[in-house]
């Protein structure tokens, strides 16, 4: 159970969010009378505010908030058990507790008057994050990894520019997708295909 608690974690998660996208009554920042849960054109945030964009009441919040946080919780978590495989404190510790705070964000994220507060938190965070584990991947024998690291960081930045700069906007809640899926294979990967030992070395 312990081994598989991030993929149950962020399985339950997708399983919430879908489930949450059903209920959502309609409503798109691109068109407010769109009807439903759009995925190329919702981002997820609008199944988190308390009316939908449709001004109707949000009955995908409940559901909603539970993937949004079972989805911080498993990152948070993955995050804490990859430090413990690095071990190296100047890498480690960064990791480590930037994990803890990312299921504090996410907690923050299912809140609608800290959400854009909570996002570009969370944003800095995972950037700093995701560029010390990457640090520590390229210094290990994981070509693959190093190549998904690649292609993640270039993802999380492009939907970070986008995000930031408020462009090409109408591309966003898809770009949002895309880096999700990305960061999600990635984060697995990590849990499952690296080992303590392969970080020896850089002690």
């Amino acid at each position: 159970m312990q081994k598989n608690i991030v993929l149950l974690g962020m399985t339950l998660s997708i399983l919430c969010l879908i489930a949450a996208s059903f209920q959502y009554p309609g409503g798109s920042p691109g068109d407010s009378h769109s009807v439903g849960f759009q995925w190329t054109e919702n981002y997820i945030s609008d199944m988190l505010d308390y009316k939908a964009v449709n001004g109707a009441e949000n009955s995908a919040r409940p559901l909603a908030m539970v993937g949004v946080i079972l989805m911080g919780l498993s990152t948070g978590l993955a995050f804490i058990r990859f430090a413990r495989k690095v071990g190296v404190k100047k890498y480690s510790l960064v990791i480590q507790y930037g994990g803890a705070l990312v299921v504090l964000l996410a907690a923050m994220n299912i809140i609608p008057a800290w959400h854009d507060l909570a996002v570009s938190l969370s944003i800095t965070l995972n950037l700093l994050i995701f560029f010390y584990i990457t640090i520590v991947l390229f210094k290990s024998p994981f070509a693959v990894f190093k190549v998904l690291s690649v292609v993640f960081l270039a993802a999380f930045y492009v939907a970070t520019f986008m995000y930031s700069t408020r462009s090409g906007l109408e591309y966003m809640p898809l770009v949002q997708k895309i880096t999700h899926i990305i960061q999600i294979a990635w984060i697995l990967g990590l849990e499952y295909f690296t080992r303590k030992e392969d970080f020896a070395h850089l002690a």
